[in-house]
């Protein structure tokens, strides 16, 4: 019986069509990965504030009602939004240039520094009423929840203070800067206190136990240091400067600056993402620089995901694996809350 015989052309056709969508298949899987690369964060929600007028300022969390407080500065106001429902749930009224908000879970308390006010106001049940205020902090800026001493820390004139966050809301420590405080970071392996004096160009060391400056550091040839975050096991403090716009990394025991490099204009809140080893900074520019962390001593930026003109604050939530960036109202565009998941 004779076999039919597939001319040899015929067989180098299909072979070369075979290796042809092979390669096609290849492209495209590497493409793939490489636009997932390109995009380690993803929009995946919108919250309006509607009435929201002017400069938003610093967020917190209370992570098992699902409430994000947003410091609405220049509207006066802290805006409550529930994450379940993603809207504005309520709104807190009459607060004089609010900046920083803290919440302590365990009294479920939310504290407020009010810059104009010169205090921290605090406000406690369901719906949140006044529950009691602390004065004679003028320009009351950022705030920090201590859960291991039950104090609130908050950056104010040219020092820190320390408040019991119970219901005393006794006033314990004042420490004295060479300027006034912006972020600042507390370490929870040892006393001290990492924070941002722009005005002196420095970052100062705290020691809040003997409530006094360690040391101070120098911010070299920049300026203008406000935002910060702390990488405690690798003994790494981020610290973003304006002039000129860099990220600056130190090793905190031996005090010396590591690393360098460029990031975008008008940074105002710094995150460090742990468990990826990124570091997310949100500028005012309109958008979000993501750094890898390649070593203690190695960074590099891997993308640049843009936001909006004009949003410079946010939050990052570890336990939700969300970056929450607030956005001021522009022109006829509504002020909102721009919900980033990460990849």
């Amino acid at each position: 019986m004779a076999i039919a015989m597939r001319p040899m052309s015929f067989v180098r056709g299909w072979a070369f069509v075979y290796c042809l969508a092979a390669a096609v298949t290849s492209l495209l899987h590497t493409g793939a990965a490489f636009a997932q690369a390109r995009e380690p964060l993803e929009l995946v929600q919108t919250i309006a504030l509607p009435d929201v007028r002017g400069r938003i300022d610093h967020l917190d969390i209370d992570l098992d009602g699902e409430r994000l407080f947003v410091a609405a500065l220049g509207n006066n106001t802290v805006e409550v939004i529930d994450l379940r429902a993603g809207q504005r749930s309520a709104r807190l009224e009459h607060l004089q240039e609010p900046q920083g908000v803290a919440y302590a879970p365990e009294g479920k308390r939310l504290f407020v520094a009010s810059g104009q006010g010169g205090r921290v106001d605090v406000f406690a049940g369901a719906p949140l009423a006044a529950a009691g205020h602390v004065d004679g902090l003028e320009d009351a800026d950022n705030v920090r929840y201590e859960k291991s001493s039950g104090r609130v820390y908050v950056g104010y004139g040219s020092a820190l203070a320390a408040i019991e966050a119970a219901a005393t809301l006794k006033l314990v420590a004042q420490i004295k800067l060479a300027g006034h405080p912006e972020s600042f970071q507390l370490a929870s392996g040892d006393s001290r206190i990492f924070v941002n004096v722009p005005n002196a160009k420095q970052i100062a060391v705290v020691d809040r136990n003997k409530q006094s400056v360690l040391a101070t550091w120098s911010l070299g040839d920049t300026e203008a240091n406000l935002p910060m975050a702390l990488d405690e096991p690798d003994h790494r403090l981020f610290v973003a400067t304006r002039q000129p716009a860099a990220l600056l990394v130190y090793d905190t025991e031996a005090g010396k600056r590591v690393a360098n490099l460029p990031i975008g204009s008008d940074a105002d809140d710094l995150f460090f993402d742990a468990e990826r080893k990124r570091i997310y900074v949100i500028c005012g520019q309109g958008v979000i620089d993501v750094v890898q962390q390649r070593g203690a001593d190695h960074y590099q930026r891997v993308a640049r995901v843009p936001s909006a003109p004009g949003a410079r604050t946010g939050l990052w939530v570890a336990a939700r694996k969300t970056l929450y960036v607030a956005v001021p109202t522009r022109g006829t565009s509504p002020a909102e809350i721009r919900v980033y998941a990460v990849r």
